[in-house]
This record gives C-alpha cells, sequence and structure tokens, in this order.
C-alpha cells in the first residue's frame, strides 16, 4: 500500500459514514428541490398572464391589420369617385358621353352596384347598373366634399352597401353642376375583414356607434340586431383593462379588442372566446404539475445513490491524492474548510495542484521565450531574405543595364545616324520614305526602352527645389491633355485651396506623374474620365505622422486584379504586349526618395486611385540651399 495514503488515513477523523451520507441528501434536496418547486409555483402564476398577452397581441395585430384594410379601401372608393367626378366627361352633364364611360368603370372595378350622375336642381341625368336606384338626397349646393352615407342591407342580395358622393363642377367654373353617386358593394372587402385566423370561436364584425351590425359572418344579424347594451360594445367606448375578459353579445365569456375606421362612425371589433384561448394554459399546467413530480422523484431517488455512493469513491480518491501532486494532470484546485473525506480530497489536490502549476508556470515562461525568439527569428530573416533578393535582383539590373549601354547604344547610334544620312538618298520614293519612317521609329524606340531602363538602374542626383504642386500638375495636365483628347478621355481636376508647398526635383515629379496619367490613360478605353486631386493630408511613417501633400490619380479603367496588385511595383512586371514594366516601379523610386510613399486602391472592372504622399518638409535638409523652383 502507498505510504502516503496510510498517513492520509491515519490523519482523517474517526466520524459515522452516515454522518456525510445524510449532508449529502440535505445539501442535494435543498438545492435541487427548492428552487424546482419556486420555478414551478411561478411558472403557474405567470402562465395565464402570457397567454392573455399572447392573445391580446394577437387580437390587436388582426384589429389593426383588418382596420388599415378597410381604410385603403374606402380610400381607394374616394379617389375614384374625385377622378370621376373631375372628368371632363362627367362635367359636361351629357347622359350620352355618361352612360358608356360609367358602364366602363363600374365593369372594371367590380364594386360599384351602380353610378349615378344627378344635376344640382335635383335631376337624374344617367344611371349604370342593373336596376335604377334613387341615391341620397342631393346635398346643399355649399357642401363641396366627399360624402359616406350610412350603410343598408338587401336581404335578397345577402349584402350590405353605402352610397359614396363627390361634387361636379362647370369646366371652368367653381360652380357646382350637381353629384356623382356610387352604390358600393361590401361583399368583397368584407370576405378580406372577416376572413380571420383565431381559431375555431375567434370572430372579426364591423358595428356603428349605434351598436348595429354592420358586417358580419351570420347575415341575418345585419342591421337587425343591437349589441348597445352588451359589454362587447361597452369595451369600444369605455376604458378598461383590456387584458381582463367579458362577456360578448351572445354572453360568452371573451378576450377582445375595437379599433375606429377612421373618417367613419364604424368600428372593427376582433374577439376571441376565453375558453379556447386557455386550453393551452391547462394543457401547460398539467405538464408542469408531472414535470415537478417526476423531478421530486428523480431528485430523491438520485440523492439516496449519490450519498450512498459518494464516501467510497472519495476515500479511493484520497489515496491516490500525493501521488497524483506529483505527476501531469489538469483537474483545478478546489478550496475547502471542511473536515471530512471531501475536506481530505480537496487538500490531496490542493497539494498536487500547486506542484503542477508551479510547473507549468515555468514551462510557459520557456516556450513563451522561445516563442518570441523564433518569431524575432523569422521576421529577421525574412526581411535579410527580401533585401537579399531586391539586391541580387539590382546587381543584375546593373550588370544588365551596362551590357546593354555598351552592346546596344554605340551600334545604335551608329545606325541611327546612318539612316538620317541615307534619307537624302530616298527622298524621291514614297515607298521608301515610309520603310525610312518604320525604320526611325523602331530605332527611337528601342534607344528610349534603353534609356529608361539606364534611368531605373542608375538614376539621376537628385536636384530640390521649393515647388508648387498646383503649378505642377496643371504643367503636366498640359503635356497629357492631347493624349487624353486622341482618346476622347475627360480630365478633371480638384487642387486644394492655398496648397502647401513641396521641397523636391521638379523634373522627377513630373516624369512621375506623367508616367502614372499615361498608365491610368493606356488602361481605359475611349470615352472614360482621368481625374486628378491634390490635398494636405498626413501618413504614417516610422510609428509617427508626417504632413504631406497628398495627389491622387484616378482612372475609369479595367481595375487591378489582386494578383496583379501583388507584383504591381515589380521591375519588369507589366500586363501590356509592348511594355517593359518600369514606368510603376521609377514613378515608386521618385516618391521613395522623396521620403514619400504611395498608395494603390482598385476594384476590377470600375477603375483605380494611386495616391501619392509627398512630405511637405524635405528629408535632405542639405538640399534646401539649391534654390527656389523658377515656375513660380
Amino acid at each position: 500500500m502507498d505510504p502516503n495514503a496510510s498517513r492520509a488515513q491515519k490523519k482523517a477523523p474517526n466520524r459515522p459514514l452516515w454522518n456525510l451520507r445524510t449532508k449529502v441528501m440535505i445539501i442535494f434536496l435543498v438545492l435541487a428541490l427548492v428552487p424546482l418547486m419556486v420555478i414551478g409555483w411561478f411558472s403557474l402564476q405567470i402562465t395565464e398572464k402570457l397567454i392573455v398577452s399572447m392573445v391580446m397581441r394577437q387580437l390587436e395585430n388582426a384589429a389593426t391589420d383588418k382596420t388599415a384594410i378597410l381604410e385603403r379601401w374606402l380610400d381607394e372608393r374616394k379617389a375614384d369617385m374625385e377622378v370621376m367626378a373631375g372628368t371632363s366627361l362627367v362635367q359636361s352633364m351629357d347622359a350620352e358621353h355618361i352612360q358608356p364611360y360609367l358602364d366602363l368603370i363600374r365593369k372594371k372595378y367590380g364594386v360599384y352596384k351602380n353610378l349615378t350622375v344627378v344635376a344640382a336642381d335635383g335631376r337624374m341625368i344617367c344611371n349604370s347598373g342593373t336596376r335604377p336606384v334613387q341615391p341620397p338626397p342631393e346635398p346643399a349646393a355649399a357642401d363641396t366634399s366627399l360624402r359616406i352615407s350610412k350603410i343598408t342591407y338587401a336581404p335578397r342580395q345577402h349584402e350590405s352597401s353605402f352610397y359614396v358622393s363627390a361634387p361636379i363642377f362647370s369646366p371652368n367654373s367653381e360652380k357646382r353642376a350637381g353629384t356623382i353617386y356610387g352604390q358600393v358593394g361590401t361583399k368583397k372587402i368584407i370576405f378580406f375583414i372577416l376572413n380571420i385566423f383565431l381559431g375555431e370561436t375567434g370572430e372579426c364584425y364591423l358595428v356603428n356607434e349605434d351598436g348595429q351590425f354592420l358586417a358580419h359572418k351570420e347575415p341575418r344579424r345585419i342591421l337587425s340586431e343591437n349589441i348597445s347594451q352588451s359589454e362587447s360594445f361597452k369595451n369600444i367606448f369605455e376604458k378598461r383593462d383590456r387584458e381582463k375578459a367579458y362577456l360578448d353579445y351572445r354572453g360568452i365569456e371573451v378576450l377582445g379588442t375595437s379599433m375606429n375606421v377612421s373618417g367613419t362612425d364604424w368600428y372593427i371589433v376582433v374577439e376571441q372566446d376565453r375558453k379556447e384561448a386557455f386550453e393551452s394554459a391547462s394543457t401547460l399546467k398539467s405538464i408542469i404539475y408531472l414535470t415537478v413530480f417526476l423531478c421530486i422523484g428523480s431528485a430523491l431517488a438520485l440523492t439516496w445513490m449519490i450519498s450512498f455512493h459518494i464516501v467510497g469513491p472519495i476515500r479511493r480518491l484520497s489515496r491516490y491524492a500525493d501521488m497524483i501532486a506529483d505527476s501531469k494532470t489538469d483537474q483545478p484546485i478546489v478550496k475547502t474548510a471542511r473536515k471530512d473525506e471531501i475536506g481530505m480530497l480537496y487538500r490531496a489536490f490542493e497539494h498536487m495542484y500547486a506542484k503542477v502549476q508551479q510547473r507549468q508556470h515555468h514551462l510557459r515562461e520557456k516556450v513563451g521565450l522561445k516563442d518570441a525568439q523564433l518569431r524575432e527569428t523569422d521576421i529577421m530573416l525574412e526581411k535579410t531574405r527580401q533585401m537579399a533578393e531586391r539586391s541580387e535582383k539590382f546587381a543584375a539590373m546593373g550588370r544588365m543595364g551596362a551590357a546593354v549601354a555598351h552592346e546596344i547604344r554605340t551600334p545604335l547610334t551608329s545606325l541611327k545616324l546612318y539612316l538620317e544620312s541615307a534619307q537624302e538618298q530616298i527622298a524621291n520614293s514614297a515607298e521608301d520614305q515610309e520603310d525610312f519612317r518604320i525604320a526611325m521609329k523602331q530605332v527611337n524606340r528601342i534607344e528610349s526602352s534603353v534609356n529608361r531602363f539606364l534611368d531605373f538602374v542608375k538614376p539621376e542626383e537628385l536636384v530640390f527645389s521649393v515647388i508648387d504642386v498646383s503649378v505642377l500638375i496643371e504643367d503636366v495636365l498640359y503635356m497629357i491633355r492631347p493624349l487624353a483628347n486622341r482618346q476622347e478621355c475627360s480630365l478633371k481636376t480638384s487642387i486644394q485651396d492655398h496648397l502647401p508647398a513641396v521641397f523636391g526635383d521638379r523634373k522627377l515629379l513630373a516624369e512621375a506623374l506623367v508616367n502614372l496619367m499615361v498608365n491610368c490613360l493606356e488602361a481605359m478605353e475611349n470615352h472614360g474620365t482621368l481625374s486628378v486631386s491634390a490635398q494636405s493630408d498626413r501618413f504614417a511613417q516610422n510609428h509617427q505622422t508626417v504632413a504631406c501633400v497628398r495627389i491622387d490619380v484616378r482612372d475609369t479603367g479595367c481595375g487591378i486584379s489582386e494578383e496583379q496588385m501583388e507584383n504591381l511595383f515589380e521591375p519588369f512586371y507589366t500586363t501590356k504586349a509592348a511594355g517593359t514594366g518600369l514606368g510603376l516601379p521609377l514613378v515608386l523610386n521618385t516618391i521613395e526618395s522623396h521620403g514619400g510613399t504611395i498608395g494603390v486602391q482598385s476594384t476590377p472592372g470600375t477603375g483605380t486611385v494611386f495616391r501619392l504622399y509627398i512630405p511637405i518638409e524635405s528629408s535632405h535638409p542639405a538640399d534646401k540651399d539649391h534654390g527656389q523652383d523658377t515656375a513660380h
């Protein structure tokens, strides 16, 4: 047997085993059953309120939707009557012209049972309908407003209807010539109002301020039954607790709500039987009771099992606690002041945890230190590799540049001089002259590529001066404008007023802007737009912000993909068939030699913007004495 386990057993107090079981049972019953019983009691109390609140929200939403539908439908009928009353056909008061028009309107809309035009003196001009109908009395001459009549019900047609009237004015006059009446059938709109999905007992009906039914699922009640003495009707006008049930016109306890239809004395009432609404509450109560009883039984059984089986595992674990303290483990530490077997287990694991924690802390420090060193080494190696690659590339370019200058420039110059001397001998031949121009063009192209490459490999020494950026941009645009006009591209400029001057090499900055704008023009189809703007700004450099002038060159070309963006400023990288891939690297070298930087933002298919950040203060103070820019 393990000696450490033997010592732990000797130090343990002699207490009856049932004492620990009793403690476990009492604690588990208190912690498990008491909260469950309290939650069950509160659940039963609030279930009814939740169901009432849910049902009332459904009823209110239904009432709001039905009211909105009815109000919109009434507004459409009013608008119909206004439009018909304002037409020249109706204003003519000529029955021969009005009759076909009214027949067409009634057939198209399908909601008008009759359309009648009555003159100001009470004469009926014409009537469009299945049978002549006597409209309401003609309003007074001073009444020029739209009116809606009371609802009437035709038992034979099982449909209620009402009149919407609009005044008719004489053409080019304020004088009222008559009135147009529309008898509106409610069958179509009432179907949408009464059609409601609120269980089997949910219903929606329409009443007026006198308590008469205007629309109901039982047509016999319309305009023949009054509910002004029922609690359903009182619920419309009296302030009361909306979540309390009341007796409806049938004497059945219901939950309901009502809402006025704007511009009328009509009220939409939505109700549902309380018994049906609370069926789910009864079911929920039964489920809660059953759950409480099952939980009580399960808790008692589980408590007995835990109290019976917990002592043996505690004693076994306590014998191995000191052994585990000297080995690796992920067990968390839990402190306690108890003196029983659980206390022994906690102290053993506390001792174990202290040692393991010390070791893990030491290992984490070592691993963290090594990891930081490795990351720093990786960064340095990556930077060194990049610098080596770039140095090798520039060295190769320098060697190749020297070879190009030696091997190509001298014979190319001789060839150019020979062609120029032979020009006089071929002056009389048009075909020879064309060949001469082609040869000279190709020679000049080779010479330009060689010079561009040599400029990149061995750039000129910078000549610094104070430069007005706005004047610099205007000079560059003056050179670029013919090329833009040839491509039928428009130029746009936006230069900040009182833009600060920069200190730099005017020639190199101008060449950089020209290269950049030429690239933008080549990236655009005809009729594109090249935009140039300049403003004061700041950019980050060496963990600090530097004041600068920012020049944005934006095009509306095809844009740059992510793959192309990674190699954009690499020498000799180009996507053009005749390009050298040195234009953008030259621009980058020029801006970086002035202490600035370049930003690029592009969206394929939309365009690209290059942002040049040129510091206001020169990074070469010794060059400030070279003179001022004479272009001012």
